[in-house]
């Protein structure tokens, strides 16, 4: 029998993971700004026997919570409560911080990313504590930085855990990875992100005596050139490969008659394990070279990729797990990805072979309009139950 036979079940989260979605949406939580959040969702795990940790680290609200059930696997739910800006207020249907129903879609701010994620996690465990039949250690990992910089969330609390010696044998993160149904995707780890400022020096002149100066535009275009055909797959083949995207050109200040001496060129590097920092600064640098040796580069905002370890033979595939879990619930085999843009998930990696990522449809994220149809949180909230309980009931 499936979990979506037990109808007991299926109508007892119905209500719950709407109701919790709304409430979480109601905090005007705008990063780094919790606004209550993580009090509302720790007094929801107190009811269930949990230990709570409050942080506070550069205006940043972190949480971690441990409900102990005994000998068994540590698993740990890991989601931030912070959500971007609403953009323009006039192109929502609904108010985007009072969490309103309109055609069976949830309407608001983060309802995606990722408070309904939180509120199914937290329904599921709810119902894993009312079973009692299950051993182990269930963790919440809450912060409200992951929309920002992320240098004082979750990143602080692996910090702190590590010098516990703490490990996690799993770990879900509640990103929003699912494209058009519920729980069709998983993701098993993210490319690597860094950013780049090229400043590129020429010389000025009249444009009528173009040998009397050094276009530095001209150069920049060169540059990007070599930049967008250098082959950045370099045989890659089982991940979606290294990218670069061109994300702004500024030459200033400009005359119709004068030769720019100056452009900075920024752009974004979306990488696989096969580099690292040092090694695509290299070669930047020897692209760049090429063309000019009158430059500055700055690398900055440097995110590492990470990916899902495969288990060795004394361990279980969580992977295999959640896609068992998954097929139960809603009929089909996930999908696996690394695609997206950073995460969490690669501070967790630090102290959690087995990291996944898997979460409500994406559609809509940062967009006007954020919204979730209400089937796809129970959706969520069961596959996250059959999750938790394949792990701990083992």
């Amino acid at each position: 029998m499936t979990i979506f036979t037990e109808q007991c079940l299926l109508q007892s989260i119905d209500s719950r993971v709407v109701a919790y979605t709304q409430q979480l949406i109601q905090f005007e939580s705008i990063t780094p700004n919790d606004m209550g959040c993580q009090t509302w969702i720790a007094n929801k795990l107190k009811q269930l026997g949990a230990e709570i940790e409050h942080f506070e680290c550069n205006e940043v609200s972190s949480l971690i919570a441990t409900i102990d059930l005994g000998e068994g696997p540590d698993i740990a739910f890991c989601g931030h409560t912070d959500v971007v800006p609403i953009g323009h207020e006039s192109k929502w249907d609904a108010p985007p911080f009072a969490g309103e129903i309109i055609d069976q879609h949830l309407i608001g701010r983060g309802v995606a990313d990722m408070k309904g994620g939180i509120a199914a996690a937290l329904v599921a465990v709810e119902e894993i504590i009312k079973q009692g039949t299950c051993a182990g250690k269930i963790w919440f990992l809450i912060t409200s930085d992951e929309e920002g910089e992320a240098e004082f969330g979750t990143k602080h609390i692996v910090n702190t855990l590590s010098q516990r010696d703490q490990q996690f044998d799993f770990c879900i993160v509640g990103e929003p990875t699912s494209d058009k149904v519920c729980g069709d995707t998983i993701k098993v780890g993210r490319r690597g992100a860094l950013s780049f400022d090229v400043v590129i020096n020429g010389k000025s002149g009249h444009v009528a005596y173009p040998e009397q100066g050094v276009n530095a535009i001209h150069l920049a275009g060169e540059i990007v050139q070599n930049l967008t055909q250098y082959d950045w797959q370099q045989g890659e083949s089982r991940r979606p490969s290294t990218t670069l995207q061109i994300t702004h050109i500024d030459s200033g200040k400009w005359s119709d008659n004068v030769i720019p001496d100056q452009v900075k060129l920024s752009f974004n590097v979306r990488f696989t394990e096969q580099f690292d920092e040092q090694s695509l600064i290299k070669v930047v640098d020897n692209i760049v070279r090429k063309s000019t040796l009158d430059y500055t580069c700055k690398a900055y905002r440097g995110c590492a990729p990470y990916y899902c370890d495969e288990p060795t033979r004394s361990e279980l595939s969580f992977v295999n797990i959640c896609q068992q879990a998954i097929a139960q619930c809603i009929g089909e085999i996930p999908r696996i990805s690394t695609s997206g843009g950073t995460s969490d998930g690669r501070f967790v990696r630090d102290i959690c072979n087995q990291v996944i990522e898997l979460g409500l449809t994406n559609s809509t994220i940062h967009q006007e309009n954020e919204r979730i149809h209400v089937n796809e949180l129970s959706t969520l909230s069961i596959v996250y139950f059959t999750i938790f309980r394949n792990v701990l009931g083992m």
